[in-house]
């Protein structure tokens, strides 16, 4: 099978929505330095930046050189792309500690140490010192407020009742701005970015040909939806971090895991290393045996691989395993914390513990039972498990000898309900 080139592997993984003339014979061609931005507004990224982190890395494999363009200047304002109201401008404060925060993330997918090294740059470094004189003369005069009105993203804003500030409205400047630099500094050539950013990077490409006669291009991916039509990356729970301090490994790993099947293969593509003979077979499997969810356990251990590394992965699959049935023998008090750190939990001193609990007392200390009378009954019944052995004593005592390292107890009344009792 003939290597497929980059540009045809943006292809395949239907991470291509859209490009200028050219771009695919510049990648071709010869290395090219190509950066995506991104907007710290927050310490961590989310599971909606994976797939321009996924291109930027696929991209120095193949070669090339990115960079990661730190929003620091335009993240004070706000990029109106994508948004029905106008952002929470940040303090230069925030945004430089998210700024650390997020090089700390991209050091997991690019090399900077490599001989096509990925640099990471902020853009307040350039937007920073430049007067608002300076700016109207040298990039400002180049556009038309007709071009700029026609942007979809302005007109979507304008058009609502919200409306769009000049603030936001002089965003597409700053982008275009960004790329000029970025350009002259570097020989940035290619700008990438979701498809809601094909303005922007049009705007840019068009301002170095005015500016330095130059050819630069853009390359758009596609938003990422679910196939129900809800907002990728957000539950109910809400956003999916890549910060382990944000979203445990083990959430993160559960959101991966269920994936819509509609949605398993296209999210392979996307955010996995798999090859394409590998997806297909997978793709295969979803088919032909769609119960032993083979595709979105390897999503899931893929993904998770990827942004926590294998030790995570580990602990994930040992949680996962317990959530569904699996023995809490088997796995340690932290992964038993992290799979039910959403259930009621007590505490017990260590004293009691030594002495022995009644086990009556226990359940309704945990609040499995309204009473000690409910309590007895439902050990009669054999409703009651302590660390998965059925409780069968109804008069019986539970010392500190039976709990999990000595530190946790897991009560469980039929399959659903679950409480812990801790310890300390």
């Amino acid at each position: 099978m003939l290597r497929m080139t980059l540009f045809e592997e943006f292809q395949w993984r239907g991470v291509l929505y859209d490009a200028t003339e050219g771009a695919a014979e510049a990648l071709a061609r010869e290395p090219v330095t190509a950066y995506i931005g991104f907007d710290p507004t927050a310490s961590s990224l989310h599971v909606g930046s994976l797939l321009p982190i996924m291109c930027l890395a696929r991209l120095q494999r193949a070669g090339h050189r990115p960079i990661a363009l730190v929003g620091g200047g335009t993240g004070l304002i706000g990029d109106p792309s994508g948004k029905s109201q106008e952002r929470t401008l940040l303090t230069a404060e925030e945004v430089e500690q998210n700024s650390h925060g997020l090089r700390a993330q991209l050091e997991r997918f690019l090399d900077f140490d490599a001989p096509n090294a990925a640099r990471m740059v902020n853009n307040l470094e350039w937007l920073s010192p430049i007067s608002f004189l300076d700016f109207l003369r040298d990039v400002g005069k180049h556009f038309t407020v007709n071009a700029m009105l026609a942007r979809e993203s302005v007109k979507r804003r304008i058009g609502s009742e919200e409306g769009i500030s000049f603030t936001e409205f002089s965003y597409q400047l700053l982008q275009a701005y960004d790329y000029q630099v970025l350009h002259e500094r570097y020989g940035c050539t290619l700008q990438m970015g979701g498809s809601d950013q094909w303005g922007n990077i049009l705007s840019g490409c068009d301002l170095i040909r005015k500016v330095r006669g130059g050819k630069a291009h853009g390359l758009v991916f596609p938003l990422v939806t679910t196939a129900s039509g809800t907002k990728f990356g957000k539950t109910e729970a809400g956003t999916i971090w890549l910060d382990p301090a944000r979203t445990s490994p083990f959430r993160f790993y559960q959101f991966w895991l269920n994936v819509d099947d509609r949605d398993v293969v296209p999210y392979l593509k996307y955010f996995t290393w798999l090859d394409r003979e590998t997806v297909e077979s997978l793709a295969r499997a979803i088919t032909e045996a769609p119960e032993a969810r083979e595709a979105s356990r390897t999503l899931a251990r893929e993904v998770t691989r990827l942004v926590h590394g294998d030790a995570e992965l580990a602990r994930a699959e040992r949680a996962s395993a317990v959530l569904y049935g699996g023995s809490v023998a088997e796995a340690t008090v932290a992964d038993l914390r992290m799979v039910f750190e959403d259930v009621p939990s007590q505490t017990v001193t260590v004293e009691a513990a030594r002495a022995g609990i009644l086990s009556t007392e226990l359940l309704v200390l945990a609040g499995l039972a309204a009473s000690k009378s409910e309590a007895a009954r439902l050990i009669k019944q054999g409703g009651v498990y302590l660390n998965d052995v059925r409780m069968a004593d109804e008069r019986g005592h539970v010392t500190i000898a039976q709990a999990l390292e000595g530190q946790l107890f897991v009560l469980r009344k039929g399959r659903r309900q679950t409480h812990l009792v801790s310890v300390g």
